[in-house]
Formats: structure tokens, sequence, C-alpha cells
């Protein structure tokens, strides 16, 4: 790599929150950003888990790092976790917030994911998981980095935001199917990137999305093979790897003139007709 190049991707010095940064994903995106030399507050909605990844993360990588624990439904705490953030700033000589990795969220439902079986109770906790409580972050991010005149916002969508899913492979394979209201918050996920990225362009923060198509996560085989034919590279997505040049991309100085912008990394999934 050449040395301009690696200096686009050099995130010594800068300050990252990875929220949902205990596992799958944010745990890949945490990774990306810590071995670019990026200091890192990892959140979960489980203090012991966040503590255990930046302990790990501040092992390999020799960066700082800080586990909260964020139950982002709850705007207070949201308040509260940024605050922290803050403190430990100001404690440590960190320096400021300059990236936010909005992670947090996810599929899974307690109650029937059958569009005519759903119930109220379980889509309004499915919004305010995937949606609301991204909105309550990017506010709190937004205030700081527009104070400081830059940084970088980078919002966890899906593929189920672009393309209507066919469920003949989740009922074939004996899988959960996800639900509708979860395709909704993600939709709503790049809205709030588009429109956001107009609001705090003028302070030099880009706001940008990540829309991952389906990742191999222990799946049954079926489903894993089901899934990668109907893809152009023929598989899922991997964790440990796939996800964390996007993110690295969004997160350095090699995307300063990108924002409103969604990058699908999905193997070609969303593209097959």
């Amino acid at each position: 790599m050449s040395e301009r190049a690696g200096g686009l991707f050099d995130l010594r010095g800068k300050l990252a929150m990875v929220s949902g940064g205990g596992h799958g994903l944010g745990l890949d995106i945490a990774s990306a950003l810590a071995g670019a030399g990026c200091d890192v507050v990892i959140t979960s909605r489980f203090l012991e888990k966040a503590g255990e990844v930046a302990a790990g993360l501040r092992s390999r990588h020799g960066v700082r790092t800080l586990g909260l624990a964020l139950d982002q439904r709850d705007p207070v705490r949201v308040a509260e976790c940024f605050s922290e953030v803050a403190a430990w700033v100001r404690e440590t000589g960190q320096g400021r917030l300059d990236i936010l990795v909005n992670n947090a969220g996810g599929g899974a439902s307690s109650g029937p994911t059958n569009f005519f079986e759903r119930r109220a109770e379980d889509i309004e906790e499915m919004i305010s998981v995937n949606l609301t409580g991204m909105i309550f972050c990017c506010q709190q991010a937004a205030r700081i980095m527009a104070g400081q005149g830059s940084g970088k916002i980078i919002n966890i969508s899906s593929v189920a935001a672009l393309v209507g899913r066919g469920r003949q492979l989740y009922h074939d394979t004996g899988l959960a199917e996800q639900a509708v209201d979860y395709a909704a918050a993600k939709a709503g996920v790049l809205g709030l990137t588009r429109d956001l990225a107009a609001v705090l362009s003028p302070h030099n923060v880009q706001v940008n999305a990540i829309s991952p198509g389906g990742f191999e996560k222990n799946q049954p085989p079926a489903f894993i093979a089901g899934y990668s034919a109907l893809t152009m590279q023929g598989r899922m997505g991997q964790l440990g790897s796939d996800i964390q040049g996007a993110a690295l991309f969004l997160a350095s100085a090699a995307s300063d003139y990108v924002t409103g912008q969604n990058l699908v990394v999905d193997g070609g999934f969303s593209a097959v007709k």
C-alpha cells in the first residue's frame, strides 16, 4: 500500500463509538477500526460483555478502549452514555468523538414473525430497537460533531430495506422469517441517513449507511445453501472479514467526499433479478 493510501485509512488518534459492538457485525467493525489504530468505545446491553470486548481489543491492538452498557431504546440512558464518553475523553486526554457506528439492533423477535399474526407490541419493539434508538444516538453524536466541526456517522441498515424477500426458503428450512416491520425499520434507517447527511454537511460531518446482506451465523445448512444460490457470489457473508473494509472506508478520510450514501455489502444478492 502506498504511503498516501495508508494515510487515508489511518485512524490513529481517532475515537469511535460502536453500538452493539459485543458480537457479530458490530464486533467485526470495532476490530477493523481498532486495527487501523482507532481508540474504541464499545456499547452493549450487557456491561460485562462490553467490558470483555473492550479489553480484548485493547490487548490485541494496543488502543485505548472503554466498555459501556447501553439500551438505546432509552433516550435518558443514551444521553448518559454519551456524557460518560465525554467524561472519559476529558479524564484520559483521549481527544474527541470522531466516529459513531450505529450497529445495535437486530431482527430477532420474541413474538410471531408472520405478518398476519404480528402483535402491536412486537412491531413497536422492533421499530424502537432498530430505528428510534438509532435516532437518539445520532442526535447525541450530531451535537458533539457539529460543535467540533467534523465527524463520521455510519448507520447499519440491511438488504431488507432494498428488496422484498421471498419467505419460502425460511419455511422450507425451518428458520424463523424476519418480520416485515424489520424491513420497515431498516428502510427508515436509510431515510434517516440521507436527511441527516443534509443537516450535518454544513458542519463537515459525513453520514452514510451500510446495508449488509445475509451473513452466515450458524443457520441450518439448507438455508445457507439456498441463500447462497440466490447470491451472485454464491455464498453468504462471512464474519471476521466481509463487513470490515466497508466500515473502515466510511470511517476514514478516504470517504471525506462521500455522504448520504448507502454501501450495500451483500455479494450481489439485491442485484439479482
